[in-house]
Order: C-alpha cells, then structure tokens, then sequence
C-alpha cells in the first residue's frame, strides 16, 4: 500500500464511520499520512481524528477509537494504535506495502507523486532582481504545477543570460503593484559567486541545494565526480539504475515487483544457511521509505515554496539506493531468477524518482554518467 493508497484508505474509514452513524461530520477531501513521529509507531501516521474532533463534538481520542476498527478491517493493514491525543499509528503488510510501492512508481513514471490533475488554485510568484530568487521561483513554478497549481512569475528585474546558461525563464518583469509584495527572497549568492560558470546543472544544484535561509556555495565542489557531492551521488545513483535496466536485457530478464530471496540463516540445513524468501521492505527497509515519503516531500516543496527540500530528499533516496543496486544483477554463475525481477524493479523505481525530482529542479539527469 502507498501513501497515497493509505490516504485514501483513512477517507474511506470515516466514510463508513459516518455511514454508520458512529460520526456526524463532512468526511474531508484529504487525510494526511506520514512517517509517526516522536512517540509513534508503526509505518504511518495520521492525525485524521485530531481534524474532525471539533465538527464531530468529540475529543480526538474518542473519534480514533472510532476509527481504528474500521481501519484494522482494511486490506494491507495489520495493526493501528492510538497515541498521544489521538494519532492513529497504522502498520502495514510489509511484504504487500513493499511490492505495491514499487508498483505504484513504475505505473507512474517520473510522475510519481504528482497531482491527478489541475485543482484550481492560481499561484503569483514575485522575485527581486536576483539570480538565484529566480532560480528558485522557476523550480518553485514545477513544484507547484506538478501539484496541480496554475502559476505565473514575475521579476522586478531579468538578465538574458539567465536563462541561455541556466534554463530559467519569467512570464513577465517589472515593478509588481502594491497588492503583489516580493514573495520568494531567498538569501542571494556570495557577489564574488558566479554560479553560472558552473553550468546550467551544477549551476540550479548550487542554488537551489541550501534552505532559502541559507547563504548557497557557488565553487567547483559542485563539479567533482566524488562521492562527496551531493549532486554527483545522485546523478550516479539514477545512472545505475539505469544501467541496471540495461544489463539485465542483456542477460534475458526483465522487472516484476514481488518479494525477494535472500541469504538467511536455517539451523535445520547442514550448512546452517538456506535461501529464504523476504518482503522488500526487509532488504531495503531505508530505500523504500524514502520512495515511499516522495509524494509528501513533493507536496510540502511546492506548500512551502522550497524546492531545497526536494533537492536534500533526492540525496536522501541515492544514498538509500547506492548500496542496494549492486545487488540487483545476477553474480558469477546464477541465472536471473524472481528475486533479480524484483530487485530490478526496485531499481527502476529509483531511476524513476530520481529522474523526475531532477527534472522539476530543472537539472538533467543522464542516464550515462
């Protein structure tokens, strides 16, 4: 199950809780889910009952007991507990969770974690004359759009050069009317910072990388093929995934989610070891939350007009990924075998996220490297 599935899952419960008359309110548009908190457990959490406890005149904890059962009778979940002033922790089938994730992102492509469509809201960015405000309104503008938002971006101030070098482009420029104040001023670059001779990847990475609070680094760091760059580490894990894809044609098989078979320990063998059959989530338990939380951090990106958050979270899911795609290919003499489908299919999954968070920073993402 996905968190988008999960979601969904929420609305459905208070939507037979009101059925039943065991709730008397509008059931909402949405429920959020994300990874519990301090004090929380399980795989999610949501905050659902907290949000209908004044329209239902009942304090939150009373409106989770409420849902809880009809939460536990859903496919895909096997616990919910209840914690603090009424979180709903939900813990799922892990094998079920891994295999659907994976699903769910190849199903979509890099357009995983995008909105079903256009949901009405029209969205004026307003930046300062500064290069990297403009940068940050452009991937901004992606986020938002890929929300569902309609947007437009104005600049009191533009030079050409920006967007021959970097890719950036504004729908108007000049002064804003009144009613129209600046409203993405990220801290501008060092003056003796020339982002641009970075080029147009290493160049919107520099700037787009620090929170907006945070004064960006423009040097040649930004350029070295070292695991000590962030955006190296990313592009490299997005360029073997893909390779993976490739190598595998090559040796005849192809990617099918499903559970993988590991090494495990089996006292009852001679050698002590057999070949067990494990979910997903327990060979790369990191990897696939972090595939799992892409939906959410692209919501909250566009939300806070952040697409650092994006950058850092892509970090985040190379890192996860860099060690588990050695694993994906066949060694020495085995043959391609359901296991090797499966983790190829996690692969591709990363490829996935990794291209289409790339691409709404506006940073190509090869698939050579």
């Amino acid at each position: 199950m996905t968190p988008v599935e999960l979601s969904r899952t929420v609305l459905h419960a208070v939507r037979r809780a009101v059925d039943a008359g065991e709730l008397s309110v509008a059931v909402p548009t949405c429920a959020v889910v994300a990874p519990p908190g301090p004090g929380g457990c399980g795989d999610y959490a949501t905050s659902i009952a907290l949000q209908l406890a004044r329209p239902a005149g009942q304090p939150p904890l009373k409106v989770a007991e409420v849902l809880r059962p009809h939460l536990l009778g859903a496919d895909g979940i096997t616990d919910v507990v209840l914690t603090g002033p009424g979180f709903l922790n939900i813990s799922l089938d892990r094998a079920a969770s891994g295999v659907g994730l994976v699903g769910e992102i190849l199903r979509r492509g890099e357009r995983y974690g995008y909105a079903d469509g256009p949901d009405g809201r029209v969205v004026q960015l307003h930046c300062p004359h500064d290069l990297r405000a403009v940068v940050v309104a452009d991937a901004a503008a992606r986020l938002l759009r890929s929300q569902g938002a309609l947007v437009r971006v104005t600049a009191e101030g533009f030079e050409d050069a920006w967007t021959s070098v970097l890719g950036v482009a504004v729908d108007a420029v000049g002064r804003a009317p009144a009613e129209l104040p600046v409203n993405v001023r990220p801290v501008p670059a060092p003056e003796s910072a020339d982002p641009m001779s970075l080029g147009r990847d290493a160049g919107r990475w520099a700037l787009l990388h620090p929170a907006a609070h945070d004064r960006p680094r423009a040097g040649d760091q930004h350029l070295v093929q070292r695991e000590s760059n962030p955006l190296f580490r990313v592009r490299y894990a997005h360029a073997r995934a893909r390779a993976a894809t490739r190598n595998a044609a090559d040796l005849g098989f192809t990617a099918d989610p499903g559970p993988v078979t590991v090494a495990g320990s089996d006292t009852g063998t001679p050698t002590g070891t057999a070949t067990v059959t494990a979910p997903l989530a327990d060979v790369a338990p990191e990897l696939l939350a972090a595939l799992a939380d892409h939906p959410r951090v692209l919501a909250a990106a566009a939300d806070h007009r952040a697409p650092d958050r994006l950058a850092r979270h892509l970090v985040t899911v190379a890192d996860a990924a860099l060690p588990f795609l050695p694993t994906v290919l066949p060694r020495g003499g085995e043959k391609p075998s359901a296991a090797h489908r499966a983790r190829l299919a996690l692969a591709e999954a990363v490829g996935a996220v990794l291209a289409g968070g790339l691409d709404l920073l506006g940073i190509d993402a090869p698939d050579h490297l």
